[in-house]
């Protein structure tokens, strides 16, 4: 008699079937628990990487995003779980930021768009004025990205990013930048970066948003994120300080501007990001000669 031969057994959907792991998020999704479940087994085997990652990683942003009540579906951009390194590294999307934004009450309009060629004119950064035509569809290429909030106290913030500027942030702080989302999903990328910068910088953050921030493109290791590993940023864990006071550099226009940043960071930072305040401060004062 002729050997009847089993296929191999997904190791993911082997580990999503134990009763633990069930019961786990029934405890966190109720009823949508097994719709959830099979959104996140679709994932895993639509993609080759992600199928061969560490089912555990997987496990655990799954984990995360089912405590944050988002729905893993690349195409609806809440977040995401992407494969690096042999591991599942969850990421958010922008509309996962506004989403956690809208649950705190206190946001009464938010919002992150492209800006194409034909609609931007100007970007005062002092004034924070973007002058740009919404009203026309986008044309031609995309020249920018901005992000917008106004809460129910009056405070609104305008942040303005040009497509360049967001390409050296991403080349700076992700090693995976080139591949990955960065590459398939730039757009998606760049608005969730800017989005991001503005609500850490400025926005009102509930403890969802700050979970939300600590756990985006990082490995989690536990299910109740308290260890996460940043395997794929340049400078893991990403020191969140560094990174706003290096934005703070690309953006100041004037000498004086530099100047006043300098001192009001931490002798720390001064040591870590001496070469950044140098080639800035070359730069400003290159600009101010040529203008002679």
């Amino acid at each position: 008699m002729e050997t009847q031969l089993t296929p191999k057994q997904n190791p993911i959907k082997l580990f999503f079937e134990r009763e633990s792991v069930k019961q786990k998020f029934s405890e966190m999704l109720g009823k949508r628990a097994p719709q959830f479940i099979t959104s996140v087994l679709q994932i895993a085997t639509s993609n080759k990487l992600l199928e061969n990652a560490d089912p555990i990683s997987i496990y655990n942003s799954a984990a995360i995003a089912a405590t944050l009540d988002l729905p893993l579906n690349n195409n609806l951009g809440y977040a995401w779980i992407v494969p690096y390194a042999g591991k599942a590294q969850f990421q958010m999307g922008a509309k996962g930021f506004v989403q956690l934004a809208q649950r705190t009450g206190q946001y009464l309009r938010i919002n992150v768009v492209e800006v194409y060629s034909n609609q931007f004119k100007s970007w005062n950064s002092l004034t924070e004025e973007l002058e740009a035509d919404f009203s026309v569809d986008g044309v031609g290429a995309i020249v920018g990205f901005c992000s917008y909030f106004k809460l129910i106290n009056g405070f609104e913030k305008t942040v303005y990013w040009s497509a360049e500027k967001v390409r050296a942030h991403g080349k700076k702080y992700s090693k995976s930048f080139g591949s990955g989302p960065w590459k398939d999903e730039f757009d998606k990328m760049a608005k969730k970066t800017v989005l991001k910068y503005t609500l850490s910088a400025w926005g009102i953050l509930s403890i969802e948003m700050q979970t939300a921030m600590k756990v985006d493109q990082g490995i989690v290791n536990n299910d109740d994120a308290t260890d996460i590993s940043y395997i794929d940023a340049t400078d893991a864990p990403v020191n969140k300080e560094e990174e706003r006071v290096s934005l703070m550099i690309t953006d100041c226009k004037e000498t004086h501007e530099l100047d006043n940043l300098y001192e009001s960071v931490s002798q720390e930072l001064k040591g870590i990001l001496s070469e950044d305040f140098n080639n800035k401060r070359i730069e400003l004062s290159t600009a101010k000669n040529s203008k002679k």
